[in-house]
Parts: C-alpha cells; sequence; structure tokens
C-alpha cells in the first residue's frame, strides 16, 4: 500500500518543483495533508460519470495524486445519475489560486464554498483561523468539513448560506477566493472587499473552456483585472445554468468549412467567443480516432465540425458561420491569449476586454439567472 506520508511530500515536492509554493506556503502545505480532508466515500470522475473508489490503496495514491477527487455525488442524493457535486480539487489548481491570491499577515478571507474544507484548512493554517470565513449552500458539507477541520485543530468561521451572496455580516474583507465556477462575478462579493482587494475566482463558458480571473477592487467599486489560464470547476450550484433546446437535426446542410475547428480550440479564442457569443456552446470530442467540435445555441441551431473541414448544420441559424466570424475577429487582433485578456465588474454589467480594460469586447447586463433543472 502507498505510504500516505510519503505520498504526500512527493505530492509536495512536485507543487514546489512548478513554482506553486512561495516559501510561506511551503511549510502550510506539509503540514496539511489532503487525505485529512475526505470522507469515506470519494470517486474518480470518468468520461461519462463517477467511479467509485473502492480500495483502501486507490484511496490512498488518488488522495496524493494531483487529480480532483468527487466528494459528493447528486447533492447527495441516493441512486442518482452520478453526477459530480463537490469535490477536493486538484492540488495544483489550489495552490494556483492561492498564489494568484496573494494574502498576507492580518488579512481576512472569505471563501465561497467550504466543500470538505481543504483550503479553509489551508487558510487557517497561513493566516490563522480567526482571519477565515467559508461559506457553503449544502448543510451537510458544512458539517462534515468542521469535523474534519476541528479534527486538525482549527475552527473558522463556517457559514451555511448560498455564496453568490458572499458574508456581509464579517465584511469588509481584504481578499475573497471563490473555488466554484461562476457565470458571471456577483456584484455583491465586489462590495465586500475593502479598496485594493482582490478576488479569485474561475469564471465559466459554455464555449470550450472556463478561466480563472483575478480582480482588484479600486476606490470608485469597479473591479477589474486580466485572466490566467483554464480552469474546470464545478458551477456554483445557483449558477449551473437552465434548460435548453435540443438542435432540430431534421433538415441538416453540409457545407466546407473555411476554419477548422481544431484552430478554434485555445483558451484565449475560447474567451473571446464566449463574449462574443453567448449562450453558444461548444465542445469537443471523437469520432473514432479523429477530432469532432459540436457548437449549439440552445434555441435549436448547431453545428458539427470535423477535422477534415467539413460541417453540418442544423436549425435556422448559420451556427459555424458564427463561429468563424468571431474567430476571424480574434484572428485580426493577432490571436490574443487568455492572459492578454481581462474582465471590468460593475455595479450592473461586466465588460470583456483584450489587451486593455478600454478595449472591450462586449459589455454584458448581469442577467438574471433562472433556477431551473442544471444541464
Amino acid at each position: 500500500m502507498t505510504d500516505p506520508q510519503q505520498g504526500h511530500a512527493v505530492l509536495v515536492q512536485s507543487l514546489d518543483e512548478h513554482g506553486l509554493l512561495a516559501p510561506e506556503w511551503r511549510a502550510v502545505w506539509e503540514h496539511t495533508p489532503r487525505e485529512a480532508y475526505l470522507p469515506e466515500k470519494v470517486w474518480r470522475q470518468d468520461r461519462d460519470r463517477c467511479r467509485p473508489i473502492t480500495t483502501a490503496e486507490e484511496r490512498t495514491a488518488f488522495a496524493c495524486s494531483d487529480e480532483p477527487v468527487v466528494t459528493q455525488v447528486d447533492d447527495g442524493a441516493e441512486n442518482g445519475p452520478g453526477v459530480a457535486t463537490a469535490s477536493n480539487s486538484m492540488p495544483s489548481m489550489v495552490a494556483k489560486i492561492l498564489h494568484m491570491l496573494d494574502v498576507r499577515d492580518g488579512h481576512q478571507v472569505l471563501e465561497i464554498g467550504t466543500a470538505t474544507g481543504y483550503v479553509a484548512a489551508l487558510l487557517s493554517a497561513r493566516l490563522g483561523d480567526q482571519n477565515v470565513t467559508s461559506v457553503e449552500i449544502d448543510a451537510s458539507l458544512t458539517a462534515q468539513a468542521e469535523r474534519f477541520l476541528s479534527a486538525a485543530g482549527y475552527r473558522p468561521n463556517l457559514v451555511v448560506t448560498d455564496g453568490e451572496h458572499g458574508w456581509r455580516a464579517g465584511a469588509p474583507y481584504d481578499r475573497i477566493v471563490v473555488t466554484c465556477a461562476l457565470r458571471h462575478i456577483p456584484y455583491e462579493l465586489i462590495e465586500q472587499l475593502r479598496p485594493g482587494g482582490v478576488l479569485v475566482a474561475p469564471r465559466m463558458s459554455d464555449f470550450w473552456c472556463g478561466a480563472l480571473v483575478r480582480l482588484t477592487v479600486g476606490d470608485d467599486g469597479t473591479a477589474s483585472g486580466s485572466f490566467a489560464g483554464t480552469a474546470t470547476f464545478m458551477p456554483m450550484r445557483s449558477h449551473r445554468g437552465t434548460t435548453r433546446v435540443t438542435p432540430d437535426t431534421s433538415l441538416p446542410r453540409s457545407r466546407a468549412g473555411e476554419v477548422l475547428p481544431q484552430e478554434m480550440l485555445t483558451p484565449g479564442f475560447a474567451l473571446y467567443a464566449g463574449a462574443r457569443l453567448p449562450g453558444v456552446t461548444l465542445t469537443e470530442g471523437r469520432e473514432g480516432a479523429d477530432l469532432r467540435v459540436w457548437v449549439h445555441d440552445g434555441q435549436g441551431s448547431g453545428a458539427i465540425a470535423d477535422a477534415d473541414g467539413s460541417v453540418t448544420e442544423f436549425g435556422h441559424r448559420n451556427m459555424w458561420g458564427d463561429v468563424e466570424a468571431r474567430w476571424r475577429e480574434w484572428d485580426t487582433l493577432d490571436r490574443p491569449v487568455d492572459s492578454d485578456m481581462g474582465l471590468t465588474v460593475t455595479k450592473i454589467s461586466e465588460r470583456v476586454w483584450v489587451r486593455r480594460s478600454t478595449d472591450v469586447v462586449v459589455p454584458v447586463e448581469h442577467p438574471p439567472l433562472s433556477r431551473t433543472r442544471p444541464l
């Protein structure tokens, strides 16, 4: 059986070698083993569903890996479809987020999404638990995290509430870290930061991938900052999305595409197209050994594009043509990468921009999120 202590030491060493641990964080990680924040039942995310981990040896190896560990499926329901609804995130992503957060001694930090309590433990070890507040919408997850944290000697302020609204009772904060994906940045969170305060969050997109964003709050209450790499997190429960219309495939139209689908699969284009094509979903997969891309708008139109350039469209909209038009715009801008792009959040809107905050791709008013069944 894998030695848990040795496995944890190897994991921390790997994080350090990849430049993810500042000196003040190294000892924190060494003394915060991930396995102590995993429930008895855990799952591995396979392609189509979550697979239970059933042996002690596999569990230990999994806990010491740089992979996300699913810790709840189907919001805790029994005999559901096996959809992951809570996890202990991959350690390298946690380390990157905490590095971006740039906490300092004495900072007050709010975490959105307690889950197993692992991030709250790392923050408590670094700052002292009196400086850490963590909110979670699921009371059963909060109770579980409290047990894990108490066993390690930590007692941060744990609150059961919808993280979309933050926790005003503890504001103002110096830092807010969000450990679930957001479709937009709730301005209530920005309001709970001091001027100069920082928020780090995964911002999700239907268009291929999401990305981390780091925002700093100005004296005028506006928050702005750059994106910094792709990130795949489970969505905040209130940001899961809505039921969408399946594309009508009864009258397919075939043509040769002008842009190959593999050219679309970059974080920079995903951010650009996600802003310019709101509501459009792009996913990749395989047809045999070959790449295939699916795109649809949730209103009945869609397209399939293959690596050889062949395209099939459905519905009333020239779906792939719209995607190609956005690609040509992005190409004209010299193909900005994710770190060339950023986000500005005000009380009424979000503005995605390229290279300078004044070069707006598209302003997006904060939408009222539907509470209907998630995708």
